[in-house]
């Protein structure tokens, strides 16, 4: 059973939203997710405006940069729309692309480090605990937030490299994984958040959300424009990577990521995408038709 969802890439001007949000809203997609990209488009502020123009669309932010963010900021802009919009909203924080760190003298030395105190930070702030910390990146001074939101929400953490993988067993909700996950990639990624979880004695019964990302083209000249994109990231040769074709095709490549342990998959269009309303719309309603829908957990 699975979540079905589409991203709105940052590629595109912030005046494109609205219009694609209202396309989502109207077809009956489920998630919208937003990238905060260095340096293109804020996902805080994304989320929100998508989340007003809207009554029921699910709104995901995957992923925001830890070591660009105060994370008692991240953990009180998170509040607030948990607040606004109750089970509407998910959030993912992570490691950010290291060079654009660097470009604005953020790059931490040890990101690993900073991502754990991050999210431990984060999640007993957003449980409405007053937090001290005194870590080698977080520091925190009685710090708690006056509108918690009323459930402690999930946080996800976005992840590739196996110790960030594992990392987020230990210490988050959920996991991101980005476009560059195969089928076999996903299963890896549940071997690795499995031993995290077992090493920080979590629960093995406990469930931990994987959300990822398929790149997806449709349409006149499909399959070029989804080759173009491979060759630009450096992955056309990794075997099972994005998907070009009808809905039938894609329903097939999202059924092959579910079989492999995601919960949530997100159709990630080609940056060059002709119609990305019309790319909503048949996410919505044509590959939505043919894969098993979940039931949403209202923890977020």
């Amino acid at each position: 059973m699975t979540t079905l969802g589409a991203v709105f890439r940052p590629q595109l001007a912030p005046e494109r939203l609205r219009p694609l949000v209202r396309a989502a809203e109207e077809s009956g997609l489920e998630e919208l997710w937003l990238w905060e990209d260095c340096f293109l488009e804020s996902g805080v502020a994304a989320a929100s405006a998508a989340l007003a123009w809207t009554e029921r669309l699910h709104v995901g932010v995957g992923l925001l940069p830890v070591p660009l963010r105060n994370v008692a900021l991240t953990s009180m802009e998170a509040a607030t729309l948990h607040r606004l919009f109750p089970g509407r909203v998910s959030l993912a924080v992570g490691h950010g692309v290291q060079d654009w760190m660097a470009q604005v003298g953020v790059r931490p030395a040890s990101p690993l480090t900073l991502l754990r105190e991050y999210l431990d930070a984060m999640r007993a702030l957003l449980r409405g605990e007053q937090v001290t910390a005194d870590g080698q990146y977080v520091r925190l001074d009685k710090v708690a937030l006056d509108w918690p939101p009323t459930r402690a929400p999930h946080v996800l953490a976005g992840g590739v490299g196996p110790r960030t993988l594992r990392l987020s067993g230990e210490s988050a909700d959920g996991t991101v994984l980005d476009a560059s996950a195969s089928p076999e990639g996903v299963r890896r990624a549940r071997r690795l958040i499995a031993e995290g979880r077992a090493a920080a004695g979590r629960p093995a019964e406990g469930h931990h959300t994987v959300v990822v990302y398929l790149l997806t083209a449709t349409g006149p000249g499909a399959a070029d424009r989804l080759r173009a994109e491979l060759v630009r990231e450096g992955k056309e040769s990794v075997p099972g990577l994005g998907v070009a074709g009808d809905a039938e095709a894609v329903a097939r490549a999202v059924q092959r990521l579910t079989d492999a342990g995601a919960d949530t998959v997100v159709l990630q269009p080609t940056a060059d995408e002709p119609d990305p309303e019309g790319f909503v719309r048949f996410v919505a309603g044509e590959v939505r038709a043919l894969v098993p829908r979940a039931a949403r957990s209202s923890a977020g």
